[in-house]
């Protein structure tokens, strides 16, 4: 009873961390080149082959026997699948083991005792393993289709042995730990089967596994054959096949198609725009402007044109009156500029200097002359109000010339204020010569 319980609380212990380690899937992808989400992870397997205490690690001695005999074992498995490489699965195994012709057995042993041998029968073991894919060998399919694998474990498990040999005795079953190492490799029939061949050998925590105690542990292995069958959304491949070095690859030629479409494109863009460019800059009409700036096209040739390219319009030819001012003339206005008076700092004329101005105005009206009249005055005063002055006065005078009739826009009037003396400012003849009006005739 005791041992039935053990064997209960041993599987479920196993089937608890297995789960316990598959359930450790986080979100983040390991790689950029899948998403976990687009395969799947769990599978289980079952298989059957030949259990032998051959090993290719005691191949001479063959442990406590020198002669295995082949007998069949079945075994079965679940497994996640973490990344493409890497897996975590819960181990099964049942069967028997034998061998004949015990070693180390004197010179006068009878020839039954040489021929005696042992059975042990395995009534359950179960190891928890890593699976690692040693290499997806598909370089053009993402889904492999041939993947070696290696796996290590612990595992433990129930045996009992039955044995003839005169240096052993037959054991109950005893409950004992050991390491299974194991090779094989996977064939990819379909997205959710794959074909499993594989071999394992199996080192035992004790010595007296196959009932004759030899002071070294023992070891047995296990050759077999079996399916495996993924779990999940059917369509999708199993992630132990994907195939990372695939993927790039096509990723690799999705880039380049890109790429060379990305460049074919540009090089065409380039070619339009050389061309448009050659048609823009053109001068079709030789007029000097580029066919791209030339708002009139097709102008004849030897064309005057604007910068638009259109015919510029020919100015009408400009003809100047020649202006004669005779002497006559002059004495007119430097009568004017002599009778010309102002009340003190006022820009009001005295009724003294009508007559004069009357004669320049008539003047101007009959000889359509133009006329500059520039205010002055001394340095008496602030110089902005030195600048009013000279101002307001030759704005007077225009003012009274144009109400006797004279063109206002032929007169022009300017004030200088006291910066452009004719006469010393220190004394008051000077200062007298420089408040003035004067005329200019042209």
């Amino acid at each position: 009873m005791n041992s039935r319980i053990t064997k209960s609380a041993l599987f479920l212990s196993l089937i608890g961390l297995s789960t316990s380690v598959f359930a450790q899937d986080g979100t983040s992808d390991s790689t950029a080149h899948f998403n976990k989400k687009d395969f799947r992870t769990w599978s289980i397997g079952l298989n059957g082959g030949m259990l032998t205490h051959y090993t290719p690690f005691n191949s001479r001695s063959n442990g406590s026997f020198a002669t295995p005999q082949e007998s069949w074992g079945y075994g079965g498995y679940i497994k996640k699948q973490i990344l493409p490489g890497f897996g975590v699965q819960a181990d099964f195994l049942a069967g028997k083991v034998k061998g004949f012709r015990p070693n180390g057995l004197g010179a006068t042993a009878t020839p039954a005792e040489r021929n005696s041998g042992f059975e042990t029968r395995i009534d359950w073991s179960a190891a928890l393993s890593a699976n690692f894919t040693i290499a997806n060998m598909s370089l053009n399919q993402k889904r492999n289709v041939l993947s070696p694998y290696v796996t290590a474990g612990a595992g433990y498990m129930s045996s009992s042995a039955n044995t003839d040999a005169p240096n052993g005795a037959s054991t109950g079953y005893k409950e004992n730990w050991f390491i299974p190492v194991g090779a094989g490799l996977k064939l990819g029939v379909s997205k959710g089967v794959n074909i499993d061949l594989g071999y394992t050998v199996n080192f035992m925590k004790t010595d007296n596994f196959d009932g004759v105690r030899s002071g070294a542990n023992d070891r047995f292995s296990y050759a077999h054959a079996g399916v495996e069958i993924a779990l999940g959304k059917k369509g999708t491949s199993q992630l132990q096949n994907f195939s990372a070095i695939a993927a790039i690859r096509e990723e690799s030629a999705a880039e380049s198609a890109e790429l060379r479409r990305a460049l074919s494109t540009a090089e065409q863009n380039r070619l339009r725009d050389q061309e448009q460019y050659a048609r823009d800059l053109a001068d079709d009409d030789n007029d000097g402007v580029a066919n791209k700036f030339d708002k009139c096209p097709g102008t004849p040739p030897n064309t005057v044109v604007d910068g638009a390219g259109c015919p510029l319009k020919q100015p009408k030819p400009v003809v100047t009156e020649k202006v004669i001012i005779t002497e006559a003339d002059r004495k007119v206005v430097d009568e004017a500029i002599k009778n010309l008076e102002f009340d003190l700092s006022k820009a009001t004329i005295r009724s003294t200097s009508y007559a004069t101005l009357n004669r320049v105005a008539a003047l101007l009206v009959e000889k359509n002359f133009s006329l500059k009249l520039a205010g002055h005055t001394d340095n008496t005063g602030s110089m902005a109000l030195n600048l009013r002055l000279s101002k307001e006065r030759a704005e007077s005078v225009k003012a009274y010339l144009v109400s006797q009739g004279a063109n206002a826009s032929r007169i022009e009037a300017t004030g200088y204020g006291p910066n452009q003396p004719i006469a010393s400012n220190k004394t008051a003849e000077g200062r007298q010569k420089n408040r003035r009006v004067e005329f200019t005739l042209y």
